[in-house]
């Protein structure tokens, strides 16, 4: 059920907002450059499976990836040109790992692929759903909030979902790109909407906008009068106001246990541009190849917002903003709380939503000092944690002793690391401690799986052992029975005790 008037979240952080210089810049399509390098791993889950080879050539929207099975997620070229290579790139992705990546050079023809699904014109209430959830599969689409999820997977849960809830706060500074997309495609958002709660049968809809963006609201409000789609609620501009949990609890007053995910509360959650993204597969039969995303920070010459082609370079990006007028403190791909500095050849990923280059005056970069136990930290946690003391045992190297504090509760959205009058790097440790635990889990389930290895190995041992054994005296008692009969294999049967000797000591 949802509530008539949204609930405040605890903790969180009022940020400056810094998104003046991008509000008001309008969506700019970009074509894609000299060559785009689209990632196989844009999603969580494994990576897709290359479906194409170095030198063929694609056409726009064809399937270069197809999904690994489990949670994956289709790659489509998002232009037209010719496959120089699959090798490994850098992806804007904390990891700073190379990832599988295909090597689109473009022909410039923009030439789309001919066997594009067709439109699905019937209204929403009158489609299948399981062929929306199809076609959203079909067209690689996942979290466009910068989780990656694999969006038909949540339209397949496979529970009961009550409730649809989108996302439009777009808390993080700076950004602004979901902004322009609810003021100037709210009745494909709306139609994305109606269709993804067609495909859970869901009863209630609503779509949670931070009450700092007058104008998507209005936009929203009125595709919803036209089309009959969901409640549009304000809701406080807050961080991290945005994240699934806070959203939820904001909207209908209910909270998601430690551990649960938000479908087991029967709800639903996906990000505004997915919704967008869904009509576009669903009304257009276009894949998910291209993106808006907002390009701001104090270096960049002129902000903006573009809708780019997947796979564009994000030092492509900065160029087509005008370039740099200072070199930047730091360039991150997403909002300064939560975005991760990228290395700017990586291409543009589904879950990309903005390049922030930072000068020096925008960022801190005082060196930490030790904990003074303020508990401002404490008091700034959205998720009622003790950051200071999962802190403290992450820097201690006592991974488990995080854990039990709460380290896998934590959404690493920065509000503790925020209000620190210490500086000290609470986020960075904190994924540290998770890349550790991960480590651990890893070598844990290597040495499982060696042991089951070994105990299989030596189990085929002992059966094939056992074969022999009874092979053996099969034969035996053939020759027994032979020489009871009088026949005349007695010269074989001589010869034989050496033959099961040998095969006995193998």
């Amino acid at each position: 059920m949802l509530l008539s008037k949204p609930k405040i979240i605890r903790g969180g952080v009022r940020t400056e907002s810094r998104k003046q210089s991008t509000a008001e810049a309008p969506l700019e399509p970009l074509r894609a450059g000299q060559r785009l390098y689209v990632s196989l791993a844009q999603h969580i889950g494994a990576p897709a499976l290359p479906a194409v080879a170095p030198g063929q050539d694609v056409a726009k929207g064809q399937c270069i990836g197809t999904p690994e099975a489990g949670l994956s997620a289709a790659v489509h070229a998002p232009t037209s040109g010719r496959v120089v290579a699959i090798d490994r790139h850098p992806a804007p992705h904390p990891s700073g790992l190379t990832v599988p990546t295909v090597i689109i050079e473009p022909d410039g023809e923009e030439r789309w692929a001919p066997q594009l699904p067709d439109p699905m014109t019937a209204p929403a209430g009158q489609l299948d759903p399981t062929a929306i959830a199809t076609r959203v599969a079909e067209a690689g689409i996942v979290g466009m909030g910068g989780a990656a999820f694999p969006a038909a997977v949540k339209l397949g849960a496979g529970q009961p979902v009550a409730t649809l809830i989108l996302n439009g706060g777009e808390c993080e500074p700076y950004l602004t790109c979901d902004d322009r997309l609810m003021r100037e495609r709210a009745a494909g958002i709306i139609d994305g909407a109606q269709l993804m709660a067609r495909a859970l049968g869901a009863e209630r809809t609503a779509i949670g906008v931070e009450d700092n963006k007058p104008e998507a609201i209005h936009a929203l409000r009125r595709a919803t009068d036209a089309l009959g789609g969901p409640d549009v609620v304000p809701v406080p501009s807050l961080w991290p106001q945005g994240s699934e949990k806070h959203l939820i609890y904001t909207l209908t007053g209910r909270e998601v246990p430690a551990g649960a995910r938000a479908a087991d509360i029967g709800v639903v959650v996906h990000n505004v541009g997915t919704a967008y993204a869904v009509h576009r597969a669903a009304r257009h039969g276009r894949p998910l190849i291209s993106r808006p995303i907002t390009v701001g920070g104090g270096a960049v010459a002129e902000p903006t917002n573009f809708e780019v082609p997947l796979g564009l370079p994000l030092q492509a990006l900065l160029e087509a903003a005008g370039g740099l007028r200072e070199d930047p403190a730091r360039v991150l791909a997403g909002g300064p709380m939560m975005g991760q500095v990228a290395p700017l050849e990586a291409g543009v990923a589904k879950g990309t939503n903005g390049v922030i280059a930072l000068t020096a005056a925008e960022i801190r970069e005082a060196e930490g000092r030790p904990c003074i136990r303020c508990g401002r930290c404490v008091d700034a946690c959205p998720m009622g944690l003790m950051p200071f003391e999962i802190a403290n045992r992450a820097a201690a190297g006592d991974v488990d002793g995080a854990a039990a504090s709460g380290l896998m509760d934590c959404l690493t959205c920065g509000s503790c690391a925020y209000v620190c009058p210490s500086a000290r790097p609470l986020v960075q440790l904190f994924h540290h401690a998770r890349g550790q635990r991960a480590e651990q889990a890893a070598a844990k389930e290597r040495s499982e799986l060696q042991r089951r290895m070994a105990e299989q190995r030596a189990e085929r041992q002992r059966r094939e052992q056992e074969r022999k054994k009874a092979a053996a005296a099969a034969r035996r008692r053939q020759r027994a029975q032979q020489k009871a009969a009088g026949g005349d294999s007695e010269s074989p049967a001589q010869e034989q005790p050496q033959n099961e000797e040998k095969e006995t000591q193998t």
